[in-house]
């Protein structure tokens, strides 16, 4: 498999940031420099940084982001979700939740589930509370749940209902930048908060802001059973 892989596999980093590392020169594939994409077994003698490389025990955490932090394992970005959440092994957001919105925000070591997870042709489920700027009619939710042209293409249909004059509740089979803005923007609506409440089988319930924690062994084998099932 390619070391990019590998790492990920491993619990080192994910697949996108195994380039960066590899040219920093920290990875040594059986005595040489490693190049990006390189082909390698387990066998070989693998070097992160002059010390072998072992499988970590897999991490997976739900967290209830607040309102300010930034998706991105960048440190040189105020107020990363990396530094927040200040976890002492190495972990990443699986996909994003743009600074402005809040909710639950999934972070692991796990390359595989996390790329099982934001296949976007699998249409997993991501569910939402959506406050805008103005009460809205039926009509809005109705084109809303149909599809919406944006970024040049028209939204998958997707359910949406109302929770109050100015709020509702949307679940989405796709994650297109800041799309919920932006469909609610083509009506002339602006968000004034959003805050996701599910993943698949995964909710936010009981997650006071701020806050996080494990899932559960049934937790992640459901998410790989709907993985494999859609």
């Amino acid at each position: 498999m390619r070391i990019n892989k590998l790492l990920s596999n491993f619990g080192y980093c994910s697949r996108k940031e195994a380039n960066r590392i590899i040219e920093e020169n920290r990875i040594n594939v059986n005595g040489s420099l490693c190049v990006p994409g390189q082909w390698v077994e387990e066998s070989d003698i693998i070097l992160f940084d002059n010390k072998p490389i072992q499988r970590k025990e897999k991490i997976y955490i739900a967290l209830n982001k607040p309102v300010g932090v930034t998706c991105t394992t960048s440190k040189e970005v105020q107020d990363n979700i990396i530094d927040f959440i200040n976890y002492p092994e190495y972990i990443f957001p699986v996909g994003r939740l743009d600074k402005e919105s809040q909710g639950l925000i999934l972070l692991t070591n796990d390359g595989d589930w996390a790329s099982e997870i934001l296949e976007a042709e699998k249409g997993h489920e991501k569910e939402y509370i959506v406050t805008v700027n103005k009460p809205f009619d039926d009509a809005f939710l109705k084109a809303m749940a149909e599809g919406v042209g944006i970024l040049g293409v028209k939204t998958r249909p997707c359910a949406a209902k109302r929770i109050s004059e100015a709020t509702f509740n949307i679940i989405l089979t796709q994650g297109l930048n800041k799309q919920i803005r932006r469909m609610s923007g083509a009506f002339g609506y602006t968000v004034i908060r959003l805050e996701r409440i599910r993943i698949m089988n995964i909710r936010i319930d009981g997650i006071s802001i701020g806050k996080w924690r494990h899932l559960t062994a049934d937790e992640v084998t459901v998410t790989r059973k709907e993985a494999e099932c859609i």
